[in-house]
């Protein structure tokens, strides 16, 4: 178990938190590993009913270690679906008991595509949501590509997925991907008690309707993820991605006008 996962089942909720807040909550692979774990065990406990992941104050995550990830690429000497990353998205479809997000602060590209995962997200108002993968010179991943538009309508998600722009809380609930705004300091106990709602409800009939809910687009999901997944690891040996990473760490802007 990572260090800066946490994890506890309390009142019949697992939660798990990323906490991180030196680095603003970014990923690294012993993170991933311990969110899919953390995951499974919650699907395998009858005593957990639902599942709450969160982050720290004003920060859900920054999404990927970027000097972690280009360290430890995806793929690099295995297959992509046997990457860690890959392993939580994983974890996150096949955890069939509800799972209630609670977006403390901004969600950057993984921190904004697993909502598309979970049954309900609540959002701070402090949250600030972008998916820059293309910007990196990567690609969509954890279905996004499909999911986005769906929910967007392909207009408002090419200002998403293809400029990068950002949302705020407000327009992740018109879109469909939040369920509320609320206030900073109430947005965990808030989803906490939706999360605990499902202490006094069947949950074989839960379980149940959350399957045949996400039935119909499983198959599509789980074809788009390791289409995206292979795209996203030949786009990380790119000289687009190679150039976006070094501005990074270089603090400049990237130039891509010799592509």
């Amino acid at each position: 178990m990572s260090m800066h996962i946490r994890s506890a089942t309390v009142n019949g909720v697992a939660t798990i938190e990323i906490a991180r807040a030196e680095k603003k909550n970014a990923l690294t692979v012993e993170m991933y590993q311990a969110m899919a774990g953390a995951l499974n065990a919650a699907r395998d406990d009858a005593a957990v009913r639902a599942v709450l992941i969160t982050g720290q104050p004003g920060i859900f995550t920054s999404g990927n270690d970027i000097e972690d990830f280009m360290q430890r690429r995806p793929g690099e000497g295995s297959d992509v679906a046997d990457s860690p990353v890959f392993l939580f998205m994983r974890a996150l479809l096949d955890c069939d008991k509800p799972v209630v997000a609670a977006v403390t602060g901004a969600a950057i590209g993984i921190g904004t595509t697993l909502l598309l995962h979970c049954d309900f997200v609540y959002v701070s108002d402090e949250a600030r949501l972008a998916m820059p993968f293309v910007g990196l010179g990567l690609v969509p991943e954890f279905a996004s590509s499909l999911l986005v538009p769906q929910l967007m309508g392909a207009r408002r998600a090419a200002e998403r997925l293809l400029l990068g722009d950002p949302f705020t809380p407000e327009q992740a609930v018109e879109c469909g991907i939040a369920n509320a705004v609320l206030p900073a300091a109430e947005v965990v106990k808030h989803a906490r008690r939706v999360a605990e709602r499902f202490n006094a409800l069947p949950p074989g009939a839960v379980r149940e309707a959350k399957r045949l809910m996400r039935a119909p687009e499983r198959e599509r999901v789980l074809a788009t993820i390791r289409t995206e997944g292979q795209l996203f690891a030949a786009r990380l040996k790119s000289p687009e991605a190679i150039e976006a990473f070094t501005a990074f760490f270089q603090k400049r802007k990237p130039d891509f006008g010799k592509f």
